[in-house]
């Protein structure tokens, strides 16, 4: 893997940064607006609008792209993340805040698209599985480690964090500005019928909005919620870093057992555990080893349930179909993500510290009651039919393309 990452190590390092500089905002935000005395449905509505500005992103931003070209429009949306980044410590509130985290959110959208279009210019059919695999790896080490930030937030100095913030996402635009990796020729994307993808895999889309109503929920509101169980701002970092670790630990093996049996069966375990785990963290109470594995335990399972409903999606189509059939994945997950704070603050308000964890047991164990009626409603794809199990970021529809297991295998040499 390390051969096939080095041509494109620029780029991997322009990502672990941002995600280092931009990952821990989320968690930074709702404990801010927590200690202000805000309520649990002004921190979701907040951290709703951060996923909101990722699906409008990810649906507007390529027009831009094809206007100026990759580079400049990298320039201009990690510059626009690092003014809004700046801003928070302008003035706490909760509506100038939601406009600030949709910003980010639609920022972050085109630099995902910046970035993982030219890692599938860079990519050849050989050497695609590596560089996702080491673009997943950087996008997730950075998102972990940048949890370790919020230590840095104090009362006397509230700036700090963001200050750090800005300069690490400032920063992260060096390495994409002097690369010698030229930059990739603008496509329109492929699109395919959201209808006609659930008709093809209803268990691939409800897997894929059920996933982002949990993920979008924690992400918003589980800082809050584990700082109620007692936990400082140190061990709130660490759990949070633990779920991310936790996350990339478990995809590998649970993505080889869903290449060797029905892979409706793998993913209707991971629901099964997903539910049960989160029942589990919905009871635990005090900031004792039980809630870091039980957060590691969650991360490695939900991380997990994406890939493998876009692996169970393109089991069911033809090769010329996958790449749209993914972006169609990736934006249902991002609007189930939208939501998913909503939901999960309104929980918080019945139940204030367990009802985020029981509000996600709910969307697993929704999503496992349909996984069991949709193996009795049709027959599995045959072993020898099934597609490789291929692990995929939530980020963007122009990574599907990275996929090796698209059909789009085309690759332009560029200088290095």
């Amino acid at each position: 893997m390390l051969a096939a990452t080095l041509p494109v190590r620029s780029l991997l390092l322009a990502i672990f940064m941002l995600m280092a500089g931009s990952g821990f905002l989320s968690t930074l935000i709702s404990v801010r607006l927590e200690r202000a005395g805000e309520g649990t449905l002004l921190i979701g509505m907040v951290a709703t609008a951060y996923f909101a500005g990722l699906t409008i992103g990810a649906l507007r931003v390529g027009r831009l792209i094809q206007r100026v070209g990759h580079i400049r429009a990298f320039a201009a949306f990690v510059s626009v993340l690092s003014a809004s980044t700046l801003a928070y410590a302008f003035w706490q509130h909760p509506l100038f805040w939601a406009a600030l985290r949709l910003i980010d959110g639609f920022s972050l959208a085109g630099v995902y698209v910046c970035i993982e279009s030219w890692l599938n210019e860079r990519a050849e059919p050989k050497t695609r599985g590596s560089i996702l695999a080491g673009y997943m790896i950087c996008l997730y080490l950075g998102q972990a480690a940048g949890q370790y930030l919020l230590n840095l937030d104090d009362s006397a100095a509230p700036s700090i964090p963001f200050l750090a913030s800005s300069v690490l996402i400032s920063l992260a635009s060096i390495p994409v500005l002097l690369t010698r990796i030229a930059a990739p020729l603008s496509g329109d994307a492929m699109s395919y019928s959201l209808r006609r993808l659930y008709h093809t895999s209803p268990l691939g889309v409800t897997g894929a909005v059920l996933t982002g109503m949990m993920l979008g929920a924690f992400y918003g509101l589980a800082a809050v919620s584990v700082r109620r169980m007692g936990l400082d701002l140190g061990a709130t970092a660490m759990f949070m870093s633990v779920v991310i670790l936790g996350g990339v630990a478990l995809q590998w093996p649970l993505g080889h057992l869903s290449d060797r049996y029905d892979r409706r069966r793998v993913i209707v375990f991971a629901f099964a555990g997903a539910a049960l785990v989160c029942a589990g963290l919905a009871l635990t109470r005090g900031s004792g080893a039980q809630l870091f594995a039980l957060g590691a335990l969650f991360g490695g399972l939900s991380f997990a349930l994406y890939p493998l409903c876009v692996a169970h999606t393109n089991d069911r189509l033809e090769a010329e179909e996958r790449i749209g059939a993914t972006g169609g994945l990736v934006l249902l997950y991002s609007a189930g993500a939208a939501v998913g704070p909503m939901f999960g603050s309104a929980a918080m308000t019945l139940s204030a510290e367990g009802g985020l964890f029981a509000f996600i047991a709910l969307c697993a164990a929704s999503a496992l009651g349909f996984g069991l009626w949709r193996q009795t409603a049709t027959p599995p794809v045959p072993s020898d039919t099934q597609q490789t199990y291929q692990i995929l970021p939530r980020t963007t529809p122009v990574v599907a393309i990275i996929d090796p297991n698209s059909p789009d295998n085309a690759n332009l040499t560029e200088d290095n």
